[in-house]
Order: structure tokens, then C-alpha cells, then sequence
């Protein structure tokens, strides 16, 4: 059988394996499958090509260009993901494996593509938090604002999810405007090369923004700066090790890690046998130890139950477990495929072995199990394997030592305090479950196990049919942990962005902000010369344009027809003494809401033109009332513009009203799509 070379793309080349090579052995069959490894990486040059062309590029490009770059990607990889399920199976994985790994991947790809063109500018600067006002009278303010890394993110993930693992960091670091070094797990490099070729292929990035080593990375870590960023997926021990490169600390480059951890899922008190959330909680446990043969950073390594019901969740488990068929995975009916390698596999036995100092093995048998389809000697298979600890106060290895596999162990509690005291000598955990229906229960839990971990998972029969589970960790929010689990962070929507990016706190007078962050800050110039803005298109408007509108005067008879035609006779409105005896009214008020109503009969442009529709305000304050006789005068704004389609975009209009002697009575701001 020919061996497959696994190759880097290094500097815009594909660099085969030389004689350095490691093997690369097939889960499956334990044959040499494949080699990978070169002991002359051209280190610097990948970093001068990814800094010297794959940045420029990448920053010269604004956040919605990314985001539709990543979203072209994102279909792309979709149309090849059958190349990418044909090869991983070689890895132990099954298909429902490949759906969490290649499937996920480019969903992750997906949601990143649309949080950068609805929550980030069109623009190359992310403004970060509100203007801060540093001066009585607005004439010098603040603000942050964040720009790209002129670096490199070297990216060192995990054998376990070899696509997922290398989009849903990349993800984010595309959409902040850096290039990225990818170095994947050797043992399952195979998978990721194929995706970088398929990437690398469609012609979809700019050059040098993505490289790939296959192998050891040389003493790339030893050259990086201050501009760069590693982020780390594996153990604690590698992680630790990574992060105390001499380099690293001298020079502050940024790490992240996102390592192993000691998860739990804990049986709330109300979750009795025989109740949904029982159940839930025994498929919960059946799942995390099935999927990826175990092999996931965030599998649930103890289970933890009330004493009395330790015994039945022991018979329940038993029972569910029993059904799963381990094998081949291409195979009809296998559920749980091999782990990904024999050196894997050894580790995990290695770790069982010491479990049993102080625990009882209850459920499963390494040392006998059925493997359908293959041969259990050559392949690295095992059962999943279930522990009971019956004194977890006096454990030390089992809240310690993880068995990167399908294992996990029972342990009882006497009260919540306690089981809270359980997940937390985990040391940091990535996640914690909790199958309760009891809000009380799952607010003690958080606020007890909070600071312990990354993401606090509740579920009960209400939520479960559109739970995304335990061990998935969603981009929308943050993955990571403290402690143990490396003390990082990663996705999390446009949180996992900002780490690639540098938050700088910029000073200056209304129009140098407004000029730096291309969104109008209140107290710049207004720009009144121009024509109704309602006139002009997306394209055309710029910032600062400014309508100022006619005045109209608040009558009692307005207040009292607005009371009646909407129902809204609060007292305020109706009752003269009433209103008087409110600290905050002098008298009968106008309705805010009529306020509102009338600015917009002020300001808008009754013919057909451009403004295709009112889609919102945000930001809605009242600041004096109104009374009658009072007069109104609007002013409109064109605060912040943003591209939405080829035919429409957003546009964010300031909006004040102020009363006769120019006094502040509200302020909002109106959305509104104009068209092209």
C-alpha cells in the first residue's frame, strides 16, 4: 500500500515529508497509513509571507468583505464535504462523528460570515463600548476603537476534531484581518491538509493568509512578536509547556488555550427515576461517551448524582450503554467507532488502571467487548467504560487525571453545596451540566460553580428537544475555562474576534472620532446646505448631513385626542392635580409617545423616494417633559451607514427633540433601509 505524504504549505509551496517523517497509523486496521513531518521548515519565511502578503491583504479588506469571503468559503467546503468524510473515517470516527466535525466546522464558518455583516462595520476599525465624554462641554472625548494585528495567529490544535478544530479558530481570525498559521495534531493532519487544499484551491483568499505545517512546528514560536497570537487546543500539560517559551513571555505575545478539562453533568435533586429529566440525563452521559469514541475536550468526565440515585443511574446506564455497537464505522449500525490511534488508546487504559485505585470499574470491560467489522487487536478500540466512586471527598486521581476516552465516573452527593464542591475540584472545567427544572437550583449551581468554569449548560424536558448539548460548544458563545481548562477563551461571536485585534483608546475633539471610526459623533459639524436627506440615496448621504426641521406647538386638545385615540389615559396626560402631585411632572405632559408621532410628521418626506422603510429606534431616552404650549423642533442626523445588500443598506439617523429654549426633551435613534 503506498503511503500517504501529508505535505505543508509553506510560503506558497507544498513541501513534502522528508526522512524525518512520523507515521501516521490507520485507527481502524493499526496500518501504516501515512507520513508526515519535515525538519527544515522554512520558518521565517512563512512568517514573512504571511505578514509581508497575507496581512496587507487581509486588512486592506473591511469587516463585511471578510465576513462574505468566509461565507463564499463556507458554501465552497460544502460542496466538497464528501472528500472530507471519505478520508476521516480512517481516524475512528464515525458519520455522525464527521456531522459534529466537518458539518460543524463550516456552520461555524457560516455563523461567523453573518455575525461580521450584522454585527461589525463596513468599515477596517471596530468601534469598542460608547463615546466616553472627558470634558464639561463634549469638545474632547473618547472612545475605543480596535484594528488588526500586523501579526501572524499560529493556530496548534487537537487530533480530535481536525476540521472544526482548524475553522473555528480561523474563522475569527480571518474576520479580524489576519493571516493564520495552522498547525494540526500529526495523527489526523491527513484530514486537515485535504481541507486547506480544498481552501487554498477555490482561490477564495487572498495569498498568504493561510498556511499549513504538517509536523513539528521548529522553533517558530521562538520568533514571534508582539503583533502575534498563538491559540492552543490539547492538553494541560502541552499547554503549559507552549506558554513558557521564553519568547513568548518576553516579548507578551498572546496565548490562548483551550485545554482538556475535567467536565461534570450534575442530576439535579427534583430529576428522580422514571422523569424526563432522568432520562435526559442518562442520554446526555450516553452521548458524550459515544461521540468521538469519548475523545472531546468537552466530554463529561464526572457524573454527579444524588446519593439515593446513584444505583439506579448505575442500572439505567447500563441499559443504554449496552445497545451501542463498537466497530468498524463505515459499518451499518456502528455507533462508536476507534480511538484515534494505539498510543491513544495505551494512555487511556494507562489511566483506568490508576481510576481503579479509587474507584469501581461498574460498566464496561477492556479486557473483553464485542467489535463488530474489525479487528479489536489491530484497531484502537475499547468500550466505554463507567466508574463508581463511593467516597469523592477522599478521590484525588478521579478530580485530577483525565482518561481522554470513552470514561467517566459515577459520584454521589449528599446536598447541592456538595455536589457544587465536586464540580469545583475539577480545577476549571470548559463545562458543567445540569438536568434540573428548578431555577433555584440552577441559580445556586451558577453562582457556586460560575468562576469555575467556561459555560454552565441547563437543560429539562422544556428545552431538550432544541438543545444543542452538553459537548457542543456554539460560536455564538464563548468556549474556554479557567484553570485546568487553559485560562482562555475562543469563539463566542465577535468576543473570539477581538482576540486578534488590538483595543486602543483613542482621544480626541466630536469630528476627529467621527473621522477615525466613520460613525458621526454628537458635537461634530453638521452638514445643513443639502437637500431633505429623505431625498438622497444610500450612496450619496454622508455623514454629519443634518436636517433641521420647522417647530410645532403641543396643545391641550393634542394631548387629549392622543389619550382617546390610543386608549392611553394615564393621569399624567388627564388629571391636572394628579399630575402636579408626580415629582417628575409640573402638570398635565404631553405622551412620549406623541412626541415621537409628531417628530416623525416633522421630519419625513411624504414622496416616494429612496427611504424604502422604518425598521426600528434604539436608544430611546425622554428627558424633560412636555407640556402644552410648549414648542417641538427635530433634528436629524445621518449617524452611521451600512451596508445590508446590492439594493438597500441601513442608515442609523441621530434624532433630538428640543423644546423652545432649546432644551433636550428626547433623543433616539432611528433605522432606516434606503436604497441604492
Amino acid at each position: 500500500m503506498t503511503l500517504l505524504s501529508v505535505e505543508s504549505f509553506a510560503a506558497g509551496e507544498w513541501i513534502k515529508p522528508d526522512s524525518s517523517a512520523r507515521p501516521i497509523f490507520n485507527a481502524v486496521t493499526g496500518a501504516r497509513m501515512a507520513k508526515a513531518g519535515v525538519a527544515d521548515l522554512p520558518v521565517q519565511d512563512m512568517l514573512d509571507y504571511a505578514k509581508n502578503k497575507g496581512g496587507p491583504a487581509l486588512r486592506a479588506m473591511t469587516f463585511h468583505q471578510r465576513a462574505k469571503m468566509l461565507k463564499a468559503l463556507a458554501l465552497y467546503l460544502g460542496k466538497h464535504k464528501q472528500q472530507l468524510y471519505d478520508i476521516s473515517f480512517a481516524t475512528g470516527a464515525t458519520q455522525a462523528d464527521h456531522m459534529i466535525d466537518i458539518d460543524g466546522g463550516i456552520g461555524t464558518v457560516f455563523v461567523y460570515a453573518s455575525k461580521g455583516r450584522r454585527e461589525m462595520p463596513d468599515s477596517d476599525i471596530y468601534l469598542d463600548g460608547e463615546i466616553e465624554q472627558l470634558s464639561r462641554n463634549g469638545t474632547f472625548l473618547g472612545q475605543h476603537m480596535a484594528t488588526s494585528l500586523q501579526g501572524v495567529a499560529v493556530h496548534i490544535n487537537a487530533f480530535n476534531f481536525p476540521v472544526w478544530g482548524m475553522l473555528e479558530k480561523l474563522a475569527p481570525t480571518l474576520l479580524a484581518g489576519v493571516p493564520a498559521i495552522v498547525k494540526p495534531a500529526t495523527a489526523t493532519c491527513y484530514v486537515t491538509e485535504l481541507c486547506v487544499r480544498l481552501i487554498l484551491e477555490s482561490g477564495i483568499l487572498p495569498e498568504g493568509a493561510l498556511q499549513l505545517v504538517a509536523g513539528g512546528l521548529g522553533d517558530m514560536l521562538d520568533r514571534l512578536d508582539c503583533q502575534d497570537i498563538v491559540a492552543f487546543t490539547g492538553s494541560a500539560s502541552t499547554a503549559l509547556h507552549l506558554r513558557s517559551n521564553r519568547n513568548i513571555l518576553a516579548n507578551s505575545v498572546r496565548f490562548t488555550a483551550e485545554a482538556d478539562s475535567l467536565n461534570a453533568s450534575v442530576l439535579g435533586p427534583d430529576a428522580e427515576p422514571g422523569t424526563d429529566e432522568f432520562n435526559l440525563f442518562v442520554k446526555e452521559i450516553q452521548r458524550e461517551l459515544t461521540a468521538k469514541a469519548g475523545q472531546k475536550c468537552t466530554a463529561i468526565r464526572r457524573i454527579i448524582a444524588p446519593e439515593g440515585m446513584t444505583e439506579a443511574l448505575i442500572e439505567a446506564l447500563r441499559d443504554k450503554l449496552g445497545k451501542t455497537v463498537i466497530g468498524n464505522p463505515q459499518a451499518e449500525g456502528v455507533r462508536m467507532g476507534a480511538l484515534v490511534s494505539a498510543d491513544q488508546k495505551a494512555d487511556v487504559l494507562e489511566k483506568v488502571a490508576l481510576f481503579r485505585k479509587e474507584a469501581e470499574l461498574v460498566i464496561g470491560n477492556p479486557d473483553g467487548f464485542a467489535v463488530q467489522h474489525a479487528d479489536a487487536e489491530a484497531g484502537a478500540f475499547l468500550p466505554q467504560m463507567i466508574f463508581h466512586c463511593a467516597n469523592p471527598d477522599r478521590a484525588d486521581i478521579l478530580h485530577n487525571t483525565e482518561a481522554f476516552g470513552p470514561v467517566s465516573t459515577i459520584m454521589g452527593y449528599r446536598d447541592l453545596d456538595h455536589a457544587i464542591a465536586l464540580v469545583n475540584r475539577g480545577g476549571g472545567s470548559l463545562v458543567t451540566s445540569l438536568i434540573t427544572k428548578n431555577a433555584d437550583t440552577a441559580r445556586q449551581v451558577v453562582l457556586g460553580a460560575g468562576a469555575f468554569n467556561g459555560r454552565i449548560y441547563v437543560n429539562n424536558a422544556d428545552s431538550m428537544k432544541e438543545s444543542t448539548g452538553h459537548g457542543s460548544p456554539m460560536p455564538h458563545m464563548v468556549h474556554g475555562g479557567p484553570g485546568r481548562a487553559g485560562g482562555g477563551e475562543e469563539l463566542g461571536g465577535v468576543r473570539g474576534v477581538m482576540h486578534y485585534m488590538q483595543r486602543t483608546a483613542v482621544q480626541g475633539s466630536p469630528d476627529i472620532l467621527t473621522g477615525i471610526g466613520r460613525k458621526w459623533v454628537s458635537g461634530a459639524t453638521e452638514i445643513t446646505e443639502k437637500d431633505h436627506p429623505f431625498t438622497r440615496r444610500f450612496h450619496e448621504l454622508v455623514l454629519g448631513e443634518t436636517f433641521h426641521t420647522p417647530t410645532r406647538e403641543i396643545t391641550l386638545d393634542d394631548i387629549a385626542h392622543f389619550a382617546h385615540f390610543t386608549g392611553d389615559t394615564f393621569y399624567a396626560h388627564m388629571d391636572e392635580k394628579a399630575a402636579a402631585a408626580n415629582p417628575f411632572f409640573p402638570g398635565r405632559v404631553a405622551h412620549g409617545y406623541l412626541l415621537l408621532s409628531f417628530a416623525a410628521g416633522l421630519f419625513v418626506q411624504p414622496d416616494p423616494g429612496p427611504v424604502l422603510a422604518n425598521t426600528g429606534l434604539d436608544n430611546l431616552r425622554f428627558m424633560k417633559p412636555v407640556v402644552p404650549g410648549d414648542s417641538l423642533q427635530v433634528r436629524l442626523t445621518v449617524k452611521h451607514k451600512t451596508p445590508r445588500n446590492d439594493e438597500y443598506g441601513e442608515v442609523r439617523w441621530h434624532v433630538t427633540l428640543t423644546n423652545q429654549d432649546g432644551d433636550l426633551v428626547a433623543e433616539y435613534e432611528l433605522l432606516t433601509m434606503v436604497s441604492y
